[in-house]
Formats: C-alpha cells, sequence, structure tokens
C-alpha cells in the first residue's frame, strides 16, 4: 500500500527536484472545494455504479459522469468523492475546476499547496506540470481527480497553439479520474465507453429534495401544489433547489411561484435568468438555470452551425412530439443526424421509441429563447421558422391527416408571433390549417383560423391601400 506520508529521504549530495514536498502528511490528502451536501437526495445507482467500475471491479481508471447542465452531475462526484474518502481512507482525492485551462491552473496550485510541491506557490514553475509530475509517479500512492465541468472542447483538448486540460493530467496505475460534462461527445472523447449518466429526479426523490430545501416554517406545504410545481420544473434538481432558495427569500407561497411558471413567458424568464446562490455549486459556474444552459448554447454555435440552426427553429415551436419531418432539412442525411446528434448529446433533446420524434425540455426551450433574444435574433428566427412551416404543411387531403395532426400543435405557437412583415405568410399559414381542421371535423377550432386569417388578409390589404 502506498501512501502520501511515505516518500524517500534525498541524500544532501543530491539536489532537491522542484515538486519535492515540504512536509510529510500523515495520511492521504483532499482539497474538495465544499462541505458534504446535507441536502443530498438519492442518486444511490449512479454512486454505486461509479464505485463497482473503478473500486470493485476495477474495469477502468478513467470515468466520465454525464448529463444536462442542472441534472446534478456535480453533486454526484462530491457526494462521491466523500464516500471514496470514507471507504477508502488510503486515496487522496483532489478536486479539480475545468471551466477553462485558468481555473483548472488554480486548482492545480490548490493541490500543490496541499500536497506541499516546492515552486508552485510562488509561481516560478507550472503547477499544472508540477502536479502531474508528482501524481504520475508510484510515491503519490493512491488518488483520485475529479474533474468537474469539462465541457469544452477546446479548454479539454486544447488547440494547435495551446495545450488542453487532457495534457495535464496525471498517469499512474494508482489513479483515477472522474470527469463531470454535459455533453456525451466530450465524454466519450474523455473517457470512452466509461460513462455515468444522470437523469432528471424521479417524483419522490424531487420532492424530499424540495423539502429539505425549503426553510421557511411560515409556508403551509401543500403535497399536490408541490407535485404539480415539480412537474413544471422537470424534476431537474437545480430547477429544483433554485425554486427553493427564491421562495425562502421572498414573500411568495409555492402556489403564487407556480402561477409564475405557468403564467407570462417574461415572469418565467425572470425567475430563470435569477442568481440565488449555491455554496455547493462550482463557484465559477452560473446559478441561474438558463445561464446555465447559454453556455453550452453558444459551446454549440462554435462546434455545430447545423445543430445551433436547429436549436433555434426548435424554440419557435412546441417544445414536446417534435417530428423530425418538421425540421428544416438539412443535405446529406448524415449530416442532419449529426446536427440532431449535437443536441442529443447535450441532453437538449430525447428520442422516442420510433427514433423520429423528439422531445426538448420545457425549462431548456424557454433558455434557447433568451439566448435567442439575447442575441438580437428573434424576429429573423421567427421569420424563417414561419416561412418553414407554411411550405412544409400539408394540404387538406384526407391521406395528409396524420401528418396535420402532427404539426398543427408546433405551428399554433405562431400566435406568439409578432411584426408586420410576418403577416402574409402567416394568414396562407392559418388558411391552412383551418382548411384541414375543417376536414377533421373540428369546426370550431377551424372558425378560429379562418377567421384569424382572413383578419391577418384583410390587415395587409389595409396596410397596402394606405401606402
Amino acid at each position: 500500500m502506498y501512501s502520501l506520508c511515505r516518500h524517500p529521504v534525498p541524500s544532501l549530495l543530491e539536489p532537491l527536484e522542484t515538486d519535492t514536498l515540504i512536509g510529510q502528511s500523515p495520511k492521504p490528502s483532499n482539497n474538495l472545494p465544499f462541505f458534504k451536501n446535507k441536502n443530498f437526495i438519492g442518486r444511490t445507482k449512479e454512486i454505486d455504479e461509479l464505485e463497482r467500475k473503478l473500486f470493485v471491479k476495477q474495469e477502468c481508471q478513467k470515468i466520465a459522469v454525464v448529463g444536462l447542465g442542472g441534472v446534478g452531475k456535480t453533486q454526484v462526484a462530491l457526494q462521491f468523492a466523500y464516500s471514496v474518502l470514507e471507504k477508502h481512507p488510503d486515496v487522496s482525492v483532489f478536486w479539480m475546476h475545468a471551466l477553462s485551462l485558468e481555473t483548472f491552473e488554480q486548482a492545480c496550485r490548490e493541490v500543490a499547496g496541499v500536497l506541499g510541491i516546492l515552486g508552485a506557490e510562488d509561481g516560478k514553475e507550472d503547477a499544472k506540470e508540477l502536479v502531474q509530475r508528482h501524481l504520475s509517479k508510484e510515491i503519490a500512492g493512491k488518488w483520485m481527480l475529479v474533474v468537474d465541468n469539462a465541457d469544452s472542447v477546446e479548454v479539454v483538448k486544447g488547440s494547435d497553439v495551446e495545450k488542453g486540460i487532457l495534457d495535464y493530467l496525471p498517469k499512474s496505475e494508482l489513479g483515477f479520474t472522474v470527469f463531470t460534462t454535459r455533453e456525451k461527445k466530450t465524454a466519450h472523447a474523455l473517457a470512452g465507453s466509461s460513462t455515468v449518466d444522470v437523469e432528471k429526479l424521479k417524483l419522490a426523490a424531487a420532492s424530499d429534495l424540495f423539502k429539505k430545501t425549503l426553510m421557511r416554517k411560515d409556508l403551509s406545504y401543500e403535497e399536490a401544489i408541490a407535485g404539480e410545481l415539480l412537474v413544471e420544473l422537470d424534476f431537474l434538481p437545480l430547477a429544483i433547489t433554485q425554486a427553493a432558495a427564491y421562495i425562502n427569500v421572498n414573500p411568495v407561497s409555492v402556489n403564487e411561484y407556480l402561477g409564475y411558471l405557468r403564467g407570462t413567458e417574461s415572469n418565467l424568464v425572470y425567475i430563470m435568468s435569477e442568481e440565488m446562490g449555491d455554496d455547493t455549486r462550482d463557484k465559477y459556474a452560473a446559478n441561474a438555470m438558463a445561464k446555465t444552459w447559454l453556455v453550452s448554447f453558444d459551446q454549440i454555435v462554435r462546434q455545430d452551425a447545423d445543430a445551433a440552426d436547429l436549436l433555434q427553429y426548435m424554440s419557435c415551436i412546441e417544445w414536446k412530439a417534435i417530428p423530425r419531418s418538421i425540421l428544416p432539412a438539412i443535405e446529406p442525411e448524415a449530416r442532419m443526424t449529426t446536427a440532431i446528434g449535437t443536441l442529443w448529446s447535450y441532453s437538449f433533446i430525447t428520442a422516442r421509441n420510433d427514433s423520429q420524434t423528439y422531445d426538448m425540455h420545457r425549462l431548456v426551450h424557454v433558455a434557447a429563447r433568451v439566448w435567442i433574444r439575447e442575441k438580437g435574433l428573434m424576429m429573423e428566427t421567427q421569420k424563417r421558422a414561419l416561412e418553414h412551416l407554411s411550405k412544409i404543411f400539408p394540404s387538406d387531403e384526407h391521406t395528409n391527416r396524420e401528418v396535420w395532426r402532427e404539426y398543427i400543435p408546433h405551428v399554433a405557437r405562431i400566435r406568439d408571433f409578432k411584426g408586420g412583415e410576418h403577416v402574409a405568410v402567416r394568414g396562407e399559414l392559418c388558411l391552412q390549417v383551418g382548411r384541414c381542421l375543417r376536414v377533421d371535423g373540428r369546426i370550431r377550432d377551424a372558425v378560429g383560423w379562418l377567421e384569424e386569417s382572413r383578419d391577418l388578409r384583410a390587415g395587409l390589404t389595409e396596410d397596402n391601400s394606405d401606402r
């Protein structure tokens, strides 16, 4: 067994290495940046899987914890880190922030300080290389690195002009590395097929988390109302803890917060963008729900322009039951599949059993519109979506019934679109929908769409006559 306190004493006739330890540590070390999360709920399956793959069966030395931003990857890794300290007292555990090469370097300086490595504290030598060199030696003993938020391919892999985090990771038969990342392709690059997927919570666990994080004692807690709230939050841990934090510090009830979620989009956008603070999350990461995903949206723009275009389009239609056939075509077909795969890789969409129908997380759907609005692309995105829907919407022939039934919920979102330049296309699309609904026997709905088409076209005629 090796431990950090067993280092050979250098001869007085030999020069000290720059990464020689200053002092002797009586036991393995750690630099965990957070206290153990007392509100942690569930995730037994994921933590057991990490334990089994790394320590029981020893199937791999690198493993990636992957899932949607805000789903709780960091919390799973943190809980596992503490369990390793308890179950394997001969293993040192070190936490590395990987949002950027700068945050990683800062983490390496902290680890070098914990280990007492000379040369890192004054910046004379590269802390990343010092830590890498030391932990790659057998004398360093057993260790586990947690590389948190390894989301950026550029930061992880580096470039032609700058090394990436992977270039600085130590290699030792006595060491393990656990990555957290929100993107499946990056997870594969980091750890191959050795991954642990973190999904949203089940109802019981989500309810327990909400109860534990809701601190106000003056609130009357109704299980039914809380259950409805959790459904609106899609059982995402970050959304749940942020909702509880908002309620804790503002004079609102659970029911009133639920009203914000179900009310105007401006209310929903506001509470999703509110930074509430969380001392169990990476200090370098955003806490607000919407801002958590905006970083990923920008990464997709740099990584896959086709996927970014699809994401913008999807933000204009319904978030669930999205047929592949309603998406703007990308040629060749394999390129289309790659673009969809990128959105799936970030867990922004999930595929149904038929693999031709997709669902988007509702809150991600809202965050995508926040992102588009912030980029000043809302009007242009809506215009392109409207033109595409008008082009592909089927005729009212009876053989097209299944298609128009799939498309109508998505077309219904055009009623939220604003802007005079869209009027002609909106009017034509309303007419198409109305005709199909009439054939379908939904007369009342058909009348509403046909009247809207008439009003839009009448307004357009008046505008033209004024000119």
